[in-house]
């Protein structure tokens, strides 16, 4: 997913914005400058923040535990702030309801996005993110999966940041309050912002694993222009149903050229035009690597795609 980026509004807090004005006019011949007296403003805080899922749905099986849900929380206001983490896994529009983890919030420590034994735990009042203006925190939201759930079946889970200065109306005004004791205004947001991820329960998913390796011309392993980079995908799907119409796509990087008729399937060598095979290498908009896996049950096995490029 990519979602939106959003950022901070406007000036930063504590900035002096100063303002002379000058009059121009003859006296008896002679020019004269009036100058004005000097107006000082300092911009005050405003609080604001955005919340939005970065996980796509998350496919689950009934009874799974420690499954993950990938937020960005987003200091949108123009100082500095501190924010308050909320799970909320009951709520309405689904078909079951997650079972929070204890402790059901964890911050994405390593920056991976995948949940992990390294990440850490957040603990509400001890370790809450405290965000620059334009700054973000990754955060998981851990939920487990009833049992007795059915294929197909939905479950939301939903994270609420809010600013530990204040929320309200925005034009709320939480006077001495903001950064260097200037006022804390209420943005847009209302000082409080939310959004939802969603699991799906599914008999069967899907693995799939990418691993590269470079040859550069001197037979070395240096990616320097003119090496050449073997990627290798793997996909295999668990569980008791069928993957349906299965394809991978993966995009030609920038500043790199696509190796011709180097595409492979299971170490069969596929052509790169659109033919009877499975694979070709579509040119339409920027080129990509097509390989069609048909539909996959884990009695399939793990399925290997392998092409090459060049550096540029």
């Amino acid at each position: 997913m990519a979602p939106a980026v959003v950022l901070a509004v406007g000036t930063p807090v504590g900035t002096v914005i100063e303002n002379t004005a000058t009059v121009t006019f003859d006296l008896a011949g002679s020019p004269v400058t009036l100058q004005t007296n000097t107006t000082i403003v300092t911009v005050v805080e405003r609080i604001d923040v955005n919340v939005t899922v970065q996980s796509p749905q998350v496919l689950v099986a009934a009874s799974d535990t420690n499954q993950a849900l990938l937020f960005r929380v987003t200091n949108t206001g123009n100082g500095t702030e501190t924010f308050q983490l909320a799970i909320n896994s009951a709520l309405g529009g689904d078909d079951f309801d997650p079972v929070p983890a204890v402790p059901p919030i964890y911050f994405d420590s390593d920056g991976s996005g995948d949940f992990n034994v390294g990440d850490v735990a957040y603990t509400p009042g001890t370790n809450d993110p405290v965000l620059a203006a334009d700054a973000t925190v990754d955060v998981f939201l851990i939920n487990d999966i009833p049992g007795g759930v059915a294929n197909g079946e939905t479950g939301l889970s939903q994270l609420t940041a809010t600013s530990a200065t204040g929320t309200g109306a925005p034009g709320t005004e939480f006077t001495g309050q903001g950064d260097g004791g200037v006022d804390a205004i209420v943005g847009t947001s209302g000082g409080e912002d939310l959004d939802t991820g969603e699991y799906l329960v599914s008999d069967v998913q899907v693995i799939i694993v990418k691993a590269q390796a470079v040859a550069d011309p001197f037979g070395g392993t240096q990616p320097i222009p003119g090496a050449t980079i073997t990627y290798t995908i793997t996909v295999e799907v668990l569980g008791t149903g069928t993957a349906t119409a299965s394809a991978v796509r993966d995009l030609i990087p920038t500043y790199a050229t696509y190796v011709p008729a180097s595409i492979t399937l299971n170490t069969v060598s596929l052509t790169d035009a659109i033919d009877a095979d499975a694979g070709e290498i579509d040119t339409s908009g920027a080129p990509t690597i097509v390989v069609r896996l048909g539909d996959l049950t884990a009695v399939a096995g793990i399925q290997t795609v392998v092409f090459q490029v060049t550096i540029d």
